[in-house]
């Protein structure tokens, strides 16, 4: 995977056959098997019995042997486990293998929801507080506000005992239908309130904001594609051209990337029919060619696709569809340089692989993974070295394989062998908050404050502002809120002592966060991208 976040591009997640000895699923991780897969397809079996036989013997009598003899005892399915992951490792960096523990929670994203009670928060000061409910969720059903306090779980104090993250997935999450008891403290009520929850199907957005940037230009930011996002899109599009949008802004900064058909969907709405998409191929897998179909809304519009170094996989087949088809100017920074296809095969324990079967090519017939020979280390390090050599505020810095170079119809060069180089560069902005704003920010304690703030100010704002749009337009930095800050700093770890509220950003992103409390992304994603230099520059680009 391109960085810990990212899930690799692949055909639907398949059933491993549970007829198979689980040395089978072994040898096939190894990569030892060669092409004996029945759901890719091919319709091809390849006999392998030797090479099955061989390695099945070496690994577990391997296995065997540390199990009977090593000096301390040892967990035999992680030791495995690790024989898996490395075996894997060797091949490329994308092909992984994902624990049986791991399982939910790296599919999730990708299958567009999990089940649980349904509410956004964040652990402040060792609480965890409700952010929102999640729309039409339990939670929201039975009741839960945002600013609630949860304190207890099931009769089990969660407040004060440094709790975290992976401490509330496993006390809130769990199968739907089963319930759960959460107390909560509530602005204004002196008790603890209690409520029965029953847990259910909780969607996972991938769409983090849709709305209009300027009159006729749309805005959609796209953080990862999952199963839901297609449909995603297009309620998005849907409502964004009721509200007269002729001009795009596709936004897949950050986006890690997802399933390769959710990516050809995608890129299928901007394309006229006939025109290639991508195109993949492997030694065990012919070339496969995917073009666009003729059910394109957007198809002539002007779009314009931003990018930086942590797109990747899908969000790259996208980009160079629609850059190497001369229909949409990329700009940004270079993406991250993923061309590699994978598998996903899950085993009978819970467990499951992904396998890289396949790269892809864009339509000028360029790979744009970028290179994997050394280490690991190497390979993911390479984004930290476009920040040493100044790639990321030069385009003259940017590295670029001159002998993969490809040009497109319209005649505009492009390269391949490491991400996709866009047509406007902007660089990193390292100046748009100040020094003390983006300290404040950072240690998380502009968050906390702002919580507390929106919280206590909670009923009056939200009688001031109906609507996300209302809150935008109108709200107005209160003088009181140095003076709080200024107290609130003055009890807490941050080694600041005050600040005088001019400095640089403080306004802005101060009323990005109370609209986040208030609106969630309706509010803070339109406030925060007023200064976002690649957005003003697709801006100005749409509006040439």
């Amino acid at each position: 995977m391109s960085e810990p976040n990212d899930f690799p591009e692949s055909q639907a997640p398949r059933k491993f056959n549970p007829l198979m000895p689980l040395y089978f699923a072994l040898v096939l991780a190894a990569g030892v098997l060669l092409g004996y897969y029945f759901t890719f397809g091919t319709g091809k079996k390849v006999r392998a019995d030797h090479h099955l036989k061989s390695s099945n013997t070496k690994i577990n009598s391997l296995l065997d042997y540390i199990e009977m003899q090593y000096v301390e005892t040892v967990n035999r399915e992680q030791l495995e486990n690790k024989t898996v992951v490395s075996m894997l490792k060797s091949l490329d960096p994308h092909s992984d293998f994902i624990p049986a523990s791991d399982f939910s929670a790296v599919n999730e994203p990708l299958e567009g929801n999990f089940e649980g009670i349904g509410i956004e928060f964040n652990i402040i000061h060792d609480t965890i507080r409700v952010i929102n409910p999640i729309i039409g969720g339990p939670s929201e059903k039975a009741g839960i506000k945002a600013g609630d306090r949860v304190v207890k779980v099931n009769g089990k104090n969660v407040a004060g005992v440094k709790v975290t993250n992976k401490m509330v997935f496993e006390k809130l999450r769990g199968k739907g239908g089963s319930t759960v008891t959460i107390s909560i403290l509530r602005k204004g009520l002196k008790l603890p309130l209690d409520f029965n929850i029953t847990r259910g199907t909780i969607p996972i957005y991938s769409i983090d904001v849709a709305y209009m940037v300027r009159p006729g230009i749309g805005f959609i930011k796209i953080s990862r594609f999952a199963s839901t996002t297609y449909d995603e899109y297009v309620k998005a599009f849907n409502d964004l051209s009721s509200k007269g949008m002729k001009k795009l802004i596709l936004d897949l900064r950050g986006n890690g990337g997802g399933f390769l058909n959710t990516a050809v969907q995608l890129a299928d709405e901007f394309l006229m029919s006939g025109l290639q998409i991508v195109y993949t191929e492997g030694r065990a897998h012919p070339k496969k060619v995917y073009t666009a179909t003729s059910k394109g809304g957007f198809e002539q519009n002007p779009l314009v696709v931003l990018i930086d170094e942590g797109s990747a996989s899908a969000s790259e087949i996208v980009a160079g569809a629609l850059q190497d088809n001369d229909r949409a100017t990329i700009i940004g920074r270079r993406s991250f340089g993923k061309g590699l296809v994978q598998d996903q095969i899950d085993l009978a324990d819970g467990s499951a692989v992904r396998l890289t079967i396949a790269r892809y090519y864009t339509p000028t017939g360029r790979c744009i993974q970028k290179p994997y020979d050394k280490s690991l280390d190497d390979y993911y390090n390479e984004e930290y070295e476009r920040y040493q050599n100044g790639e990321l505020y030069n385009a003259d810095s940017i590295k670029i394989d001159r002998t993969k170079q490809y040009r497109t119809p319209g005649g505009k060069i492009v390269y391949g062998g490491g991400g996709i180089v866009p047509d406007v560069f902007v660089s990193l902005d390292t100046n748009r908050y100040s020094h003390e704003v983006n300290k404040l920010y950072y240690s998380g304690t502009l968050n906390s404050f702002a919580f507390d703030y929106a919280d206590k100010h909670r009923s009056e704002l939200n009688t001031l502002y109906k609507t996300a749009d209302e809150f935008i337009e109108r709200y107005k930095q209160h003088a009181s809120v140095v003076t709080e800050l200024n107290s609130y700093l003055s009890s807490s770890k941050v080694h600041m002592t005050s600040i005088n509220g001019k400095e640089k950003g403080f306004d802005q992103i101060f009323k990005a966060l109370i609209g986040r409390n208030l609106f969630d992304k309706d509010a803070y994603y339109p406030i925060i991208n007023q200064s976002d230099a690649a957005i003003l520059k697709a801006i100005e680009t749409l509006g040439r």
